[in-house]
């Protein structure tokens, strides 16, 4: 049982004087990164998916114990809709391997006009091999249904938790891990705001109740702007005696 706490992404130039010091380079950013958190997600990898030499890369330059997740790339999800998903997941394995005990969990992010089809998320899901943890978020709440969860559940896959504007804070625990993102707490938009400690307390609380069940835990901040995430995140470290 593990619990890693974390930001989306890590190569942002507003978080100079925030997490890096000032004039740090885009190629240097990581290594600061890694000096005060464990975990990240690995955000570029929706637009581009990148070669396996670079997961190899990853794999080298990360400490021990890092943990890195990963989101599957739009071809996948938003042009094709894991329609005929078997050469993205060829792709998928091969970096996956790469990445050795570095990896932490593939995010699935489907598209809000995505609406719900059990049977191609159920032909996606066991081509993954089994040790490839997936976590699926769902933008269309159509997909938020307890058959869903039962798939979910059936295939070991995480249902993805959300916190942010127009989506539906559902708590859900389908596989043997949780997989946490918090958009922000602004009401009016994803991304924005800084949440507030009483916020943060009531996920810490949470997240203990995930651990007593003998899940392992991985939520990351996407709130980037002012490098809200990276103060949340640290928050939420330190009330659960992580940092």
């Amino acid at each position: 049982m593990s619990t890693h706490i974390g930001t989306s992404g890590w190569s942002y130039g507003h978080w100079e004087n925030v997490l890096y010091p000032a004039g740090t380079t885009a190629g240097a950013r990581l290594g600061y990164y890694c000096r005060r958190v464990s975990t990240v997600v690995l955000n570029a990898s929706f637009y581009r998916w990148p070669r396996g030499s670079a997961f190899a890369g990853w794999r080298r330059r990360l400490p021990q114990g890092f943990a890195l997740s990963v989101k599957a790339p739009r071809g996948l999800t938003h042009g094709k809709r894991l329609y005929a998903p078997e050469a993205w997941v060829g792709r998928i394995t091969e970096s996956w391997h790469q990445l050795g005990d570095k990896r932490a969990v593939l995010l699935v992010q489907l598209p809000p006009g995505m609406e719900r089809d059990d049977s191609r998320l159920d032909y996606f899901l066991p081509l993954l091999p089994a040790w490839i943890r997936p976590a699926v978020e769902f933008r269309h709440p159509s997909w938020h249904d307890e058959a869903v969860s039962a798939l979910l559940e059936h295939r070991r896959a995480a249902y993805c938790a959300m916190s942010g504007a127009g989506l539906p804070c559902v708590l859900r625990a389908t596989a043997d891990f949780v997989y946490v993102r918090m958009h922000g707490p602004d009401r009016e938009h994803l991304y924005g705001g800084s949440y507030p400690d009483q916020d943060l307390q009531w996920w810490a609380g949470r997240i203990r109740e995930w651990q007593a069940a003998g899940k392992d835990v991985f939520a990351y901040f996407n709130n980037d702007e002012a490098g809200h995430a990276v103060h949340n995140a640290g928050t939420l470290r330190s009330i659960l005696g992580e940092g």
